[in-house]
């Protein structure tokens, strides 16, 4: 059975509200959220019927689109998932759409060999895994990187989106540090992850600073469509290059750090590269000198703390004393306890 394109919007709205578990939702309150998003997302001023939100709910309920969602109604008028971690984004795919996408995976390892797609290796590996696991009921022999906890995963679909249309947008945000949440009206350049966790790089309109936003914070967001958009006066594509991790401020630079690590542990280093800057300066017999060119932040002084006794700072030596000072604070903190 083919699903249009607003029959999808309503269906992942209705589910998204069955997800939050925090509100009782009517029939008229899932008319009202799928009214909502076919304005937000189609500029569709129609209101939505109970006749179709009720089909919509026999649709997601029934076997026709694969989704069986288990949709009980309570006291008569609340609508809710009988299974507290459903959601019809889980539901396995279909054989068709194994075929289709096993016929798409066939053309991506056509292109693996060619340099200018290697970008492609890890995807097409990990859709090779994904339908592996589909056909044989879950079995997988490679395990990935992964975090299905983190909150925000939900938010990078539409922020991409936004990002591609130019897009202002507004987002609801709390960071660790602050008691409340914050509104800010946002200019969205370039998503970005680093160690399975996803941000988003931007510019506030107030003073149209660069900032860099974590997902897992951001509580929710909206598209400004009166709101002109402001474009980046940076490149975008290269902002990151210089730096380990996502920690950057627009007036900082880069700075030569040397380091020495231990003869045996000289082998991680140099087939994983900390930074695409780094060079092998010296192999002496107790330990391998090597540079990298990046900007001072925190990620790099984690990535060094990492290494413990088998790296040393040789310069800059503000550098090295700030990461020996932090290894004293460590010890101290053991020595009390």
């Amino acid at each position: 059975m083919p699903i249009n394109k607003l029959a999808l919007i309503r269906y992942k709205t209705i589910d998204n509200c069955l997800q939050n578990r925090f509100r009782k939702w009517t029939l008229e309150d899932l008319m009202e959220a799928c009214s909502d998003a076919l304005y937000e997302y189609e500029g569709i001023t129609n209101g939505v019927s109970r006749r179709t939100v009720q089909l919509d709910i026999q649709n997601m309920r029934s076997e026709k689109l694969g989704y069986n969602a288990p949709i009980v109604v309570t006291d008569k008028k609340y609508y809710s998932y009988e299974e507290k971690n459903y959601s019809i984004t889980n539901t396995p795919i279909t054989q068709q759409d194994l075929g289709t996408l096993n016929e798409v995976l066939h053309v991506l390892k056509q292109f693996n060999g060619f340099g200018y797609f290697q970008e492609l290796n890890g995807m097409v590996t990990r859709l090779e895994d994904k339908l592996y696991k589909q056909q044989h009921k879950g079995k997988s022999y490679i395990d990935f990187e992964k975090n299905e906890l983190l909150k925000g995963l939900k938010h990078i679909d539409p922020l991409h989106k936004a990002i591609i249309n130019k897009k202002t947008i507004e987002i609801t945000y709390q960071s660790f540090k602050a008691r409340l949440p914050q509104i800010i009206v946002f200019y969205p350049y370039l998503l970005k992850e680093y160690r399975n966790r996803w941000f988003i790089l931007g510019a506030n309109r107030k003073g149209k600073a660069t900032m860099i936003l974590a997902l897992d914070r951001v509580e929710q967001f909206k598209e400004l469509n009166s709101e002109k958009y402001h474009k980046a006066e940076f490149d975008v594509s290269t902002y990151f290059n210089d730096v380990i991790g996502v920690s950057k401020m627009p007036n900082q630079t880069p700075q030569l750090i040397v380091m020495k690590i231990i003869k045996e542990h000289a082998p991680y280093i140099i087939t994983k590269p900390l930074h695409a800057s780094q060079k092998i300066l010296r192999e002496d017999p107790d330990g391998t000198i090597f540079s990298i060119e990046v900007i001072w932040n925190f990620e790099l002084e984690r990535e060094i703390l990492g290494f413990g006794e088998q790296v040393k700072i040789l310069s800059p030596k503000r550098l090295s004393g700030k990461i020996q000072s932090r290894m004293k604070h460590t010890l101290e903190k053991y020595r009390t306890e």
